[in-house]
């Protein structure tokens, strides 16, 4: 298992920590190409989410049909050529192509869905649980590390260099690649008799979709989607506009806001693990019940005072906390319920609903920031919406499907 988690979290580490920078460049992009207006930017980044959610039961079934790294490989190169594009491009086109189309077809084949779905099945089962928690908080360094380093470039550098570094700064997943393999008998796919047949393949995921535990796990993630989304997308945003009681210039609040999503990232490896353990002794579904809940609590906390850079951090610390564990939990839900044989193309099905979510956040809170030029409404759909989620998932069942499955 060392070599598969080692691999599993560099990859997570280098997909999601580059992919937590856009937030950072929205306003000096917007300033450079359309005069200020974050919403086009704000829609390139909505429509990276959109496509990372609606290709990921593609690069499922690619994983499922033709394996694992055939799919890691053709999203490391949609990734790639995105960034670059996004750092040459002028026109809003251009970045709905790199920073959206593109980025998000490459996240989708390099991160969670891919990745989990190899450790899922490399995972003996009574450990399954953990070592997901564990690739989990490893990929989750990356959100540590990569935007203090962007926020460092920043400070030096344009935004445009800026991001043809951390488009190289992709190249270790091409050493990673080739170690994400599982045996055969941890439901590898090395021979053709292994595939799956398309009929099987639909007949599951019909099943699936007549399965209440999965359709509640899908609205669940839907909202994990859009806090997740909207903060990674706006909080430099809403720190450099928002936050009171200190002397740093806009430049220097922009800078800070990326400081807070990294730290967002060192609580989550924090969460991650700490879920997965506790997942071990709890039921996934209430403790993923309570997850939301503290979601909603940690947002209606930080809106209800002035936003200071103390504030700031706290907030950060506590959604950090919160922030990837449901990934883990859900993922070893979506195995228990369904099996690890198409265990891509339905958690891809579920990290669509995640992305959907995504989408609605980040272009919501852009459209709604350069029509009345705050957040609070948006803030306040992020709690009603993690306490439905969290009401919910109490009524998720551990409960495994035992017709209709691919065999």
């Amino acid at each position: 298992m060392l070599p598969v988690i080692l691999a599993g979290g560099v990859i997570l580490a280098l997909a999601f920590g580059v992919r937590s920078v856009f937030g950072g460049i929205v306003e000096p992009l917007s300033n450079d190409l359309f005069g200020g207006r974050i919403e086009i930017f704000s829609l390139s980044i909505a429509i990276q989410n959109l496509v990372w959610g609606l290709a990921q039961p593609a690069f499922g079934l690619i994983a499922d049909r033709y394996g694992d790294r055939r799919a890691l490989w053709i999203g490391l190169g949609f990734y790639t050529i995105g960034m670059v594009i996004c750092a040459l491009g002028t026109t809003p086109l251009a970045q709905h192509l790199g920073a959206g189309l593109l980025v998000g077809m490459g996240i989708s084949g390099t991160a969670f869905g891919i990745v989990l779905a190899v450790v899922g099945r490399a995972a003996p089962v009574a450990k399954r649980s953990l070592y997901l928690g564990i690739a989990s908080a490893l990929g989750s360094a990356g959100q540590v590390v990569v935007p203090l380093v962007a926020a460092w470039l920043i400070e030096w550098l344009d935004w445009r260099l800026t991001m043809l570094v951390l488009a190289a700064m992709l190249a270790p997943m091409a050493l990673c690649i080739p170690y994400l393999r599982t045996t055969p008998s941890q439901g590898d796919r090395p021979g053709e008799s292994q595939r799956i047949a398309p009929a099987a393949l639909i007949g599951t995921v019909v099943s699936a979709f007549r399965h209440p535990g999965f359709l509640f796990l899908n609205a669940g993630f839907f909202v994990c989607g859009f806090h997740l989304g909207f903060i990674t997308a706006h909080l430099p945003n809403y720190v450099e506009h928002f936050c009171t009681g200190t002397s740093m210039s806009p430049e220097e609040l922009r800078a800070f806001g990326l400081k807070a999503l990294s730290m967002v990232g060192l609580a989550n490896i924090l969460g991650t693990v700490l879920a997965a353990q506790l997942s071990m002794i709890f039921p996934k579904p209430y403790i993923l019940s309570a997850i939301y809940a503290l979601r909603a609590l940690v947002i209606l906390s930080f809106i209800s005072q002035p936003v200071t850079p103390s504030s700031v951090m706290i907030f950060a610390f506590g959604m950090g906390v919160l922030w990837l564990s449901t990934l883990p939990l859900t993922s070893t839900l979506v195995l228990a319920m369904f099996g690890p044989r198409v265990m891509g193309t339905l958690f891809g099905l579920v990290f669509l609903s995640h992305q959907l979510g995504s989408f609605a956040g980040v272009w919501l809170a852009g459209d709604w920031y350069d029509y009345y030029g705050n957040y609070a409404l948006i803030w306040r759909v992020s709690i009603l919406l993690g306490l439905l989620s969290a009401v919910l998932h109490l009524f998720v069942r551990e409960r495994p499907l035992t017709r209709g499955l691919a065999t």
